[in-house]
C-alpha cells in the first residue's frame, strides 16, 4: 500500500513538473513580431532582430520536446518585439511631432510678417 501511494505521489510530481507545448505563446510572440514589423521596425532594429533569433531558437526548443525553454524563449521574444514595435512608435510620433512644429514656426512667423 505505502509503495502504491509513493507511486502515485512520483507520478503526480512527475506531471506537474512537464510543460506542456507552449503552441500559445509561439503564437503570441509570432504575432508580436509581426505587429512589429507593421508599425515599421526593420531588421535593422536589434529589438526586433533578438525577438526574430529568440523566436526561432523557441521553435528550436519545441521541436525537440523542451517545452520549458521553448516557452522562455517565446516569451522573451514577445517582450522584445514589443520593445522593438514602441521604439518605432516613438520614432514616427518623433516625425509628427516635428512636421507639426514646422507648421506651427511657419504659422508663427506669417503673423509676425503681417502689419
Amino acid at each position: 500500500m505505502r509503495s502504491l501511494l509513493v507511486l502515485g505521489l512520483a507520478a503526480l510530481l512527475a506531471a506537474c513538473s512537464s510543460s506542456p507545448q507552449p503552441a500559445a505563446q509561439l503564437a503570441l510572440s509570432e504575432a508580436a513580431v509581426a505587429q512589429a514589423q507593421s508599425v515599421g521596425s526593420t531588421a535593422e532594429d536589434a529589438a526586433l532582430q533578438q525577438a526574430i533569433r529568440k523566436l526561432e531558437l523557441a521553435h528550436a526548443a519545441n521541436a525537440q520536446g523542451d517545452y520549458y525553454n521553448a516557452r522562455l524563449l517565446a516569451e522573451q521574444a514577445e517582450l522584445d518585439a514589443r520593445q522593438a514595435e514602441a521604439q518605432a512608435l516613438v520614432v514616427k510620433q518623433q516625425a509628427v511631432n516635428a512636421r507639426i512644429q514646422q507648421r506651427i514656426d511657419a504659422l508663427r512667423s506669417s503673423l509676425e510678417q503681417q502689419p
